[in-house]
């Protein structure tokens, strides 16, 4: 009897040993399997979140449709304009270059064929400018109106319609 006594309080160890490890796996499990739930449950949230957003734009397109206002379209002028000046005997380069925006494409395509008299006539704005106001933010904004006023001056006496809403600077360097 003394040697199964004997035996019995290392079992018992043995036996503790086995449950807290099991306990230790079991918890592991559970966090593990938590965390994956919560990582399905917030892709689930995000991507759901972008189709709300993406049926509200397609819903406000068609909004816009319905008020008459057709899509943006956007025509670059490429290639850059590039314009020297001569600032106090230094000569100084602007590099610009523009985008159109337009609502209705065959509008655009007829202006297409005024391109070269379009592109004079902004080389020309361009270079009638002064060097100190285009480094203001204030002179960016005038030159790009001028510039607006001039493409849809254009369009209006060589088609007879504004076929641009703004002039829009993509890349504007001063050097």
């Amino acid at each position: 009897m003394a040697k199964n006594n004997a035996k019995t309080p290392a079992a018992a160890t043995a036996s503790a040993g086995d449950k807290s490890r099991l306990k230790l796996i079991l918890l592991i499990a559970v966090a593990l399997l938590l965390a994956v739930s919560l990582s399905v449950g917030a892709t689930w949230f995000f991507l759901s979140r972008g189709d709300r957003q993406a049926e509200s734009a397609t819903d406000e397109v068609a909004e816009a449709a319905a008020l008459g206002k057709q899509p943006a379209i956007y025509q670059d002028l490429a290639p850059a304009f590039v314009v020297n000046f001569s600032q106090n005997g230094r000569q100084r380069y602007m590099q610009v270059s523009l985008s159109l925006l337009a609502r209705d494409q065959a509008q655009l395509d007829a202006l297409k064929v005024h391109m070269p008299l379009l592109r004079n006539k902004l080389v020309m704005l361009f270079s009638s400018q002064s060097f100190d106001t285009l480094v203001t933010p204030v002179g960016k904004e005038m030159l790009r109106q001028q510039a607006t006023a001039t493409v849809q001056e254009l369009a209006k006496k060589e088609i007879g319609e504004l076929v641009v809403e703004q002039v829009l600077f993509t890349n504007f360097v001063l050097q």
